[in-house]
């Protein structure tokens, strides 16, 4: 079956609804799938959720979709870093489901595993655990019991991921904190669409290197990418005054 697509608007193509659930990878600024974030906003769907760790910067990221309006809720854990994501929540105007880090990571893992719910301490007493399950378990010391929440799987309808290196089938290999949720969003997409810097031929990946099997692509293309920093933090040449030019 061809995977290799020659851009991302084609890649998309057939694959975008309305009111649509997209799992989107990416941590911070790092491994954004920005092209194929473009292209979803070139195509102009609307009434999308989207499941990301965060939403990027104003500019960058999902934070394009939220300027042209296109998003009506997010599940996240992050959002400090976006001006129009703030001023939309607080405004009444963008849903917000609010995930712990790790607990929005494992929604994802559950549900590419094909898990519908599990248990977890976390959020236990907070809002997060507000209108959900609790059970009681013997995991405590002596057995004691303590509480749990459950959580659900999320079974997106589409998985957009960013990858450094990729070959023809599939088989992706992330670089360092792009490997936090691009995996897990890849995973629980009903289709995975995926971007990468370079495309190889198969065979020329170590296998044990592999981070992503093939299996959960169905669909590449590669691309020119940008690299952002998302906080700049620097400090003074030794020898230099505080505040000197």
């Amino acid at each position: 079956m061809k995977k290799v697509y020659p851009d991302a608007a084609s890649a998309l193509d057939g694959l975008l609804s309305d009111g649509m659930l997209i799992a989107a990878g990416g941590f911070g600024l790092c491994g954004i799938p920005e092209l194929l974030l473009s292209a979803i906003r070139d195509a102009g769907t609307r009434d999308l959720t989207f499941a990301s760790n965060n939403a990027g910067v104003d500019d960058f990221g999902i934070g394009i979709l939220l300027q042209t309006r296109q998003v009506t809720k997010m599940l996240s854990s992050y959002v400090g870093e976006n001006a129009e994501f703030m001023r939309q929540y607080l405004a009444g105007e963008l849903e917000i489901e609010f995930n712990p880090q790790g607990t929005l990571a494992e929604r994802m893992r559950a549900g590419g595993a094909g898990i519908p719910g599990f248990y977890t301490k976390t959020g236990v007493g907070t809002q997060v655990a507000e209108g959900k399950e609790h059970k009681d378990f013997p995991t405590g010391p002596n057995g004691a019991d303590e509480t749990y929440i459950m959580e659900r799987g999320i079974f997106a309808d589409l998985a957009i991921v960013k990858a450094w290196k990729a070959d023809t089938t599939g088989n992706a290999i992330f670089r360092k904190t792009a490997r936090n949720f691009n995996v897990p969003a890849a995973m629980c997409g009903r289709t995975c669409v995926m971007e990468v810097e370079e495309i190889v031929e198969p065979g020329a990946l170590d296998g044990d290197a592999i981070h992503l099997p093939g299996i959960y692509v169905h669909r590449l293309i590669q691309g020119e990418h940008e690299k952002r920093i998302e906080q700049r933090t620097v400090r003074p040449a030794k020898g230099a005054a505080a505040g000197s030019t």
